[in-house]
C-alpha cells in the first residue's frame, strides 16, 4: 500500500468516525429536533453517490468512509424523518 493510500484511509476512518457520535445520541435519544431534514436528505445521498463513484473506480478509501458513512447518516435521517411525520400528523 503506497503512503497516498495511507493519507486516504486515515482521512477515512477521521472522517467517517466523526458521524458516530451524532448516531449514538440519536439513537439513544430519538432527539433530531436540531437536525435539518433537508440537509441530511442531502448529504446522505450525496454520500450514497460518493459510494457508488469509490466502488466504480476501485477507490477503497473512497468506498470504504462514504460507505460507513451511509450507513450512520442513514441511521440519523430515519430518525429524523420519523420524528418530522409525528409532528406533521
Amino acid at each position: 500500500m503506497n503512503w497516498v493510500s495511507v493519507i486516504g484511509l486515515c482521512a477515512a476512518v477521521l472522517t467517517s468516525t466523526s458521524f458516530l457520535p451524532q448516531a449514538l445520541k440519536t439513537i439513544r435519544t430519538k432527539d433530531t429536533s436540531s437536525i435539518s431534514l433537508y440537509m441530511y436528505i442531502l448529504f446522505t445521498l450525496g454520500t450514497l453517490l460518493w459510494f457508488i463513484y469509490g466502488i466504480a473506480t476501485n477507490d477503497l478509501p473512497v468506498w470504504l468512509a462514504n460507505g460507513f458513512t451511509l450507513i450512520l447518516a442513514s441511521i440519523i435521517l430515519y430518525f429524523k424523518i420519523q420524528s418530522t411525520s409525528k409532528f406533521s400528523k
